[in-house]
């Protein structure tokens, strides 16, 4: 297993997350319904909004999973929000970075993977919208244009929380 990198642009990263001000808050229908609408779209037992922190993953909305957070060394999301592209695995045993991940070996016996990096306007990939799957499997371009759709719809509400905007 592979601990996720940090990104170059770290202190700004994190301190755009924290801005946000969402660590830690209540589950908002606003991102259930992104989540909940995935799971359901692309047959998934497990969706997150997931947001990295500086040692941990949280989940501000999550299907399928009971824990709401992980250490980020054993995120799958954290390599995610290395690169601003979908990151798809298809078969976590074909990928180094993820074989022996706990993740995988145990609770919830990872198998697929694909993480929308979360972009803010200043350019910080704070976390991801991820599908997770205990079987392997793959998306084909209009899978990953819809996955695309709803993880901008995600920092869309990201953005309007933070400037107290209501939910439409």
């Amino acid at each position: 297993m592979q601990e996720p990198p940090r990104p170059a642009n770290e202190p700004d990263r994190l301190q755009a997350l924290r801005q946000l001000l969402i660590l830690d808050t209540p589950p908002e229908e606003r991102f259930d319904r992104l989540t909940a609408f995935a799971a359901q779209e692309f047959d998934v037992p497990t969706a997150l909004l997931s947001l990295i922190d500086d040692d941990r993953q949280w989940f501000k909305s999550r299907v399928g999973m009971d824990q709401c957070e992980t250490s980020r060394g054993i995120s799958f999301c954290g390599h995610a929000i290395l690169q601003d592209d979908i990151m798809v695995v298809p078969d976590v045993n074909q990928d180094e970075r993820f074989i022996d991940n706990p993740l995988v070996t145990g609770d919830p016996h990872i198998q697929f993977y694909a993480g929308a990096p979360l972009k803010l306007p200043g350019g910080q990939n704070v976390g991801t919208l991820c599908l997770i799957d205990n079987k392997p499997r793959t998306l084909d371009d209009i899978d990953l244009a819809i996955l695309g759709s709803l993880r901008d719809l995600a920092v869309e509400e990201l953005v309007r929380r933070e400037q107290g905007a209501p939910a439409p």
